[in-house]
Order: C-alpha cells, then structure tokens, then sequence
C-alpha cells in the first residue's frame, strides 16, 4: 500500500461539476492498493496518515504537531496508478488492487480512518471516478510512505518448506 501525503491549506476534489470534498488546513492523501495488501498494511499506512508530524506548534516549532493534534482535517482519494511500473514507456497496473476489491477495500480504509479519528474530519473524492483534485499546497510539504504486502505462499510454496524443515 502507498500514500502521498500533502499538507495543504485547502483542498477539494470534483467530479464533472459536483464537488464531492472540500477541506481547510490538513491533508490531502492519494492512496495506492496493492493486490496483495492485507488489513496489516492498511493499518500502517492510516496510523502514519493520522500521526506524522508535519505541522507547527503554538510556538512555532516545525514539524511537531500531527493533523489529529491540530484537529485538522484529511481528504483521501483513491489512485490506483500509485500501484503501476513502467513497461518501457507504457504504465503497467498488475499490481493494483482489482477494481471491485480495492473498492471494498477503500471502503474499509477509510471506515477505519473514520473510526481512529473524528469522522467529520474525513473526506474522499469519488471512488473509481475520472476526478480533479485541486490543492493548494502548504510548503510545499509531500511526503511518500509505502508498506510492501507480505507476497501470499502459494500451498506448493508451504508443503515444500514443510519437507525441507523435516529433512534437518
């Protein structure tokens, strides 16, 4: 699973004419699903969003206060292309989520995001839809995080190192 996480001073997301998120002072976060992602790396990933330190305190000290902290708030978007490598000049997404599980999945982030802070703090664009995501930067601060799925055994994988721990 990966995150960009962008502290901005607004943000919000549309779709056609409709806007569909809006917020203040906090964070704009594009999220990643991988196709092997777990609710382990849901779970990082929501903890970092919710307390990385990229804001200032009362007294100005830099990088000090988390968006919870500041009761700021967060407006997420779902992006598989974060999950794409290059194939010579072309994106390949094999690694993303499908779209009818990574669905569920963002559903599940986001809920679990809701329920670890305030939920009228969350916000999200429109999940598989063509959208425009304005922000206004604040710093410019964006800051990548990743945690990299377990790669599931196959049961070939665990019957042979089944045999090879007997064979010692």
């Amino acid at each position: 699973m990966k995150a960009i996480i962008q502290r901005v001073v607004k943000a919000s997301v549309t779709v056609g004419e409709k806007t569909t998120g809006s917020i203040g002072h906090g964070l704009c976060v594009l999220v990643g699903i991988h196709r092997h992602d777990t609710d382990k790396e849901m779970e990082y990933i929501i903890r970092k969003i919710l307390n990385i330190r990229l804001f200032s305190d009362e007294g100005d000290k830099r990088w000090s206060k988390s968006v919870m902290d500041m009761d700021y708030e967060v407006i997420c978007i779902s992006q598989f292309t974060l999950e794409s490598s290059l194939k010579g000049n072309k994106p390949d997404f094999r690694e993303a989520m499908t779209a009818e599980s990574s669905k569920t999945f963002y559903e599940k982030f986001l809920e679990t995001m809701k329920s670890q802070y305030k939920p009228e703090k969350i916000q999200d664009g429109e999940f598989g839809a063509y959208m425009q995501v304005h922000i206004q930067n604040d710093g410019p601060v964006t800051i990548p995080i990743e945690m990299k799925p377990q790669k599931p055994v196959s049961s070939q994988e665990k019957s042979d190192a089944a045999c090879s721990q007997g064979d010692t």
